[in-house]
């Protein structure tokens, strides 16, 4: 297990030390040092802030330096000067980094738990009318574009029926510590407008995995035993068939943290997707290197978390 660890923290810090030398040759390297310190700037800057900037990311140096600098500030937290906002880019992140966490939790646990219990209810009964329902349903929410989905919910819910659904506000965040009870009723749709999306990846996933597993020779050994229906789906066949799901669950939870740009955008949620459009249109390029950052380790983190998951979830892999 100590060796599996060590050698997987090394391939997620490889990894990172590869995003971080893209995100600086994409950022600082092909615009030049004058076209950088100008962006950082803005347009209206003096030759004196310019100059000024210059010095503090170190452009009048040579590149393995700029990067030897500012790789530096990143392992110390540093993710830079936001000159637009005149404060530190970890601020900014920090400010908007509740309201996507609490976005993307609320609704992995929505889009996870039904997607998991309706692709086990179609495998069990593989070819019934409700397995072809579940899934069509699933294909249908696939195939349907996430901002035609919430706005599809906003329509029905906070005009159609606003007589009766009062309680659906559909822009704007409140915070958790600020009043729970709005800070519920404000996420509602943007949690249903991505579980339902989302699920239907995890209906069709354990679905698949769950018919496969339920074809093994130890499924049929323990049924040949005597053992109960419930304790073979849910104690033995569940428990391998998660392996793919959770496999895409870190994939899908750590890219939505780095950001649900079109989500965010459309209830009007400040989290890191809205900051990131606002940092694109006003060419706030500390923050956009800021967030690109951050989604990258969630990516890796997230992936490193469930490779560990792995031996929880099945007793048949090993670590090494």
């Amino acid at each position: 297990m100590t060796r599996f660890l060590i050698r997987r923290i090394a391939q997620a810090i490889l990894v990172l030390w590869a995003s971080s030398v893209a995100v600086f040759l994409l950022f600082f390297v092909g615009p030049g040092p004058n076209q950088v310190a100008r962006t950082f700037a803005g347009r209206l800057a003096t030759a004196a802030r310019l100059a000024q900037i210059k010095h503090d990311l170190h452009l009048d140096q040579p590149l393995y330096l700029q990067y030897g600098h500012w790789a530096g500030n990143l392992l110390q937290g540093n993710l830079g000067y936001d000159y637009y906002k005149g404060q530190p880019v970890i601020s900014v992140i920090a400010a908007a980094a509740p309201e996507t966490i609490s976005l993307v939790l609320g609704a992995a646990i929505l889009w996870i738990g039904y997607g998991v219990f309706s692709g086990v209810v179609s495998a069990v009964r593989s070819r019934s009318l409700l397995d072809r329902t579940l899934t069509s349903a699933a294909l249908f929410f696939y195939a349907m574009p996430t901002f035609v989905l919430g706005l599809s919910l906003i329509w029905i819910f906070a005009y159609k029926l606003s007589p009766v659904t009062k309680f659906f506000p559909f822009h704007g965040y409140v915070s958790i510590t600020t009043n729970p009870g709005q800070w519920f009723e404000y996420l509602i749709l943007p949690w249903l407008t991505l579980a339902l999306v989302l699920a239907a990846t995890y209906t069709r996933l354990t679905r698949a995995s769950m018919l496969d597993v339920l074809g093994e020779d130890y499924i049929r050994t323990a049924r040949s035993k005597g053992m109960t229906e419930r304790r073979v789906i849910y104690r033995h066949a569940l428990r391998a068939a998660l392996t793919p799901v959770a496999t895409q669950a870190g994939l899908d939870i750590g890219t939505a943290l780095g950001g649900l740009v079109i989500t965010e955008t459309l209830f009007g949620i400040p989290g890191l997707g809205w900051t990131v459009v606002q940092a694109i249109n006003e060419q706030d390029l500390p923050v956009i290197m800021g967030i690109v950052i951050l989604a990258a380790a969630f990516v890796v983190v997230a992936n490193l978390i469930v490779d560990i998951l792995y031996a929880v979830l099945d007793p048949r892999v090993r670590l090494y």
